[in-house]
């Protein structure tokens, strides 16, 4: 079987070129015009609305999602954002539909199998929070595009593996690249306003993670066109690896290409212009992992995203294995945990975007602990059940809810902080693949547990971990238990500007979160902003923002 690998090695990258066509999806065509200010002195110069292809706020961050709109630079960022991340994950989640042949081709055991899933999403920890500090300082487009590309080489030479160790290795960088959504979530957050930001952010997230449900389906269909192009199985599974890296290598320059950070430019241009002021590395840091909110929404993610991590790693294997299915066969049935993302977490960002019309900041608390429990509930009946069809329809359902919470995560990150946006993004989703390495520690590793067994008790665990929502208060507009602050002159602008000195504040640096204070007044709720927001929606106390809003 060696020998027939060396043999066919030299030509296998011709077929490299029946795929390049593809590239072309994202060859789209440039829309120019010219920059303006965004976070300038008072006195700055407004970009006119008529800039823009989509009606924008204060910041110039969109109001209205438009998904069939590839204009610049709102929706395009939008559509760059998923797509990339999209390329990520089918590279991260390429060897698990193919593992009953990997597996037999480099002598894995169970273990092993176990180690390089682990692996697969312990790489993005750190780098998930150093993402969002990059996005901070450097801006969204470069963050992600440098990533992806570095990342690139990793998914090549899982076609070269020889081992348990190399392979674990490949699995480890490549997964490195999921660090990518918290670019992706950073600008959304970045391109549009509050009424909006979830639906953006569960959109972008949730088509990026549809990856690793459309995984399951690519890869057997490739590797099954190689075999039968003449390739022997050995051989076959090695040149399938070559497709996701040229996939995500085409995305990464496409980002770079024809990406904008900002609805003003991007980062450097701004910076070199004067526009954005460079930030300090040390408090944007100390103002991110300072505030507990973040720390509690990444521990919730870690059972909601890590949990989708985990099952993507075992869904196939769990599949083929307790029910005695073909390969194709399971691999379609696991990608329907992964394909639900093409509508489960936008669902969960459009609903925490719907309820907080209504009931604000507390609508969204208590959405995300309702659906992310009874994804937990779900996820235990889902290692009870015995049969296929019982087993398929609860797993469908379970997906739905626990991807929907992913959505609903992201609906409330970005009110956590203005200033250091990038690193809770980046807390966030780093908790979620601690939380996909620690279930996989525990629950499926060796042969402690069976697969169903610990799928139950991951389900528990979901469902005690997502209780840490309730401690999550906003002064400016409550928590799940309890109201506002008893000082009613608390605004949303004492919050936001808490995180900026007086002399910071004496050279104009926090006008940014002026405004973003401003255009997220959707946190008190329909009532409450009624009530108590003046007609003209800006503040009283901080007159500068009238002469810079729309």
């Amino acid at each position: 079987m060696k020998d027939a690998y060396t043999t066919k090695g030299k030509s296998t990258l011709v077929l490299c070129h029946f795929f390049l066509p593809f590239s072309l999806e994202f060859v789209w065509c440039t829309l120019n015009f010219k920059h303006g200010h965004t976070m300038g002195p008072p006195d700055s110069v407004a970009i006119p609305p008529a800039k823009f292809s989509m009606p924008v706020d204060s910041e110039h961050k969109a109001t209205e999602f438009r998904l069939f709109s590839i204009a610049k630079p709102h929706m395009r960022a939008f559509h760059l954002s998923w797509i990339s991340f999209f390329s990520c994950f089918v590279s991260s989640f390429a060897a698990p539909p193919l593992i009953p042949i990997i597996r037999d081709d480099l002598n894995l055991t169970a273990t092993d199998i176990g180690n390089a899933g682990i692996a697969s999403v312990s790489g993005a920890v750190f780098a998930r929070v150093a993402m969002g500090t990059a996005c901070d300082l450097f801006g969204p487009r470069l963050a992600s595009a440098s990533l992806i590309l570095l990342t690139a080489p990793a998914v090549y030479f899982t076609s070269i593996a020889s081992s348990p160790i190399s392979f674990l290795l490949v699995r480890f960088f490549t997964g490195f690249s999921l660090a990518t959504f918290v670019s992706t979530q950073f600008w959304m957050s970045s391109m549009f306003s509050a009424n909006v930001v979830g639906t953006a952010n569960g959109l972008s997230g949730g088509w990026g993670n549809l990856g690793g449900g459309a995984t399951q389906l690519i890869m057997p269909l490739v590797f099954a066109v190689i075999r039968d192009v003449g390739a022997v199985k050995f051989t076959a599974w090695r040149i399938a690896f070559i497709i996701p890296a040229l996939f995500q290598t085409m995305t990464a320059f496409a980002v770079i290409l024809f990406g904008q950070d900002l609805p003003d430019g991007n980062f450097q241009k701004l910076h070199k212009d004067g526009d954005k002021p460079k930030d300090d590395f040390s408090k944007v840091f100390y103002h991110g992992v300072s505030n507990y909110r973040g720390w509690i929404l990444a521990l919730t993610y870690g059972y909601c995203f890590g949990v989708e991590l985990t099952v993507d790693n075992i869904i196939a294997e769990y599949f083929y294995d307790r029910f005695d299915l073909k390969l194709h066969t399971a691999g379609i049935i696991a990608a329907t945990f992964g394909l639900a993302n093409l509508f489960s977490r936008p669902f969960g960002g459009l609903l925490s975007d719907v309820v907080a019309k209504r009931f604000g900041m507390r609508g969204r608390l208590w959405t995300l602990w309702t659906v992310q429990t009874i994804g937990g509930i779900l996820c235990v009946i889902l290692g009870r059940v015995e049969s296929l069809g019982s087993s398929i329809a609860v797993m469908v359902a379970f997906s739905i809810f626990c991807q929907a919470a992913c959505g609903l995560t992201f609906g409330v990150v970005p009110f956590v902080s203005r200033r250091s946006l990038g690193v809770i993004s980046g807390m966030t989703g780093g908790g979620g693949n601690v939380g996909a390495v620690v279930t996989q520690l525990i629950f499926f590793k060796g042969s402690k547990y069976s697969k169903e067994t610990g799928i139950t008790l991951m389900g528990i665990m979901i469902i005690c971990c997502t209780l840490s929502i309730c401690l999550i208060h906003f002064p400016q507009w409550g928590g799940m238990f309890s109201g506002p602050t008893s000082n009613k002159d608390f605004s949303e602008e004492d919050y936001y500007l808490s995180e900026w000195s007086s002399h910071e504040k004496d050279r104009g640096f926090h006008h940014g979160s002026l405004k973003f204070a401003d255009n997220s007044r959707s946190g008190r709720g329909k009532r409450s902003v009624a009530s108590t927001t003046p007609a003209a929606c800006t503040s009283p106390i901080h007159p500068s923002l009238a002469s810079d809003s729309l």
